[in-house]
């Protein structure tokens, strides 16, 4: 197994240890999980950086890469949701947003077009995973207010994107 994909895996190790960080209650709890969710972003980053560079793009990889991201920032959002921080219409926008583009990506592979991450997305996931990531600190409310604003408006705006681009595609008449 690859390097890339072993960090993956380690991502994906790391969202169960995020959620019981969670649950656990000490006085430092919340502060060792947000920990956690950045060093799992990191892996992100640090898994993409060497499969491209090094070549290590694999099948298992576009496939795991991706979805240990949705899984771990629904896991953030849904901390959230229960917490009383972010209103559940936030994370179903999130989540409806994820399912739609993956959904568009299944039919868009059908025509032999694979959709790409574009600007748009790697701006919305960098930023919600920015903005999850301040809302661990104790912020002002009007502060979780941009936080949510901002990953409601980047998620909205860059699945639009996705449809728009690839409008060709899709037959709605069927």
């Amino acid at each position: 197994m690859n390097t890339a994909n072993k960090l993956t895996i380690f991502r994906v190790i790391l969202i169960p240890v995020f959620m019981v960080l969670l649950y656990i209650n000490f006085p430092i709890s919340s502060y060792v999980a947000m920990t956690v969710f950045i060093i799992a972003g990191l892996t992100d980053i640090a898994d993409g950086y060497i499969a491209r560079r090094r070549g290590q793009v694999t099948d298992f990889g576009k496939f795991l890469d991706p979805l240990a991201d949705k899984i771990l920032v629904v896991a953030a959002m849904l901390w959230f949701v229960e917490s009383g921080v972010m209103p559940a219409w936030v994370a179903l926008i999130v989540i409806v947003r994820e399912f739609l583009v993956t959904g568009l990506r299944l039919i868009v592979l059908d025509s032999g077009r694979v959709i790409a991450a574009g600007l748009l997305g790697k701006i919305k996931t960098v930023a919600t995973m920015i903005c999850l990531t301040a809302m661990f600190l104790p912020l002002e409310l009007w502060m979780i207010y941009v936080c949510l604003t901002i990953i409601t408006v980047t998620t909205l705006v860059s699945g639009i994107e996705y449809f728009i681009k690839n409008k060709d595609i899709i037959n709605w008449k069927k």
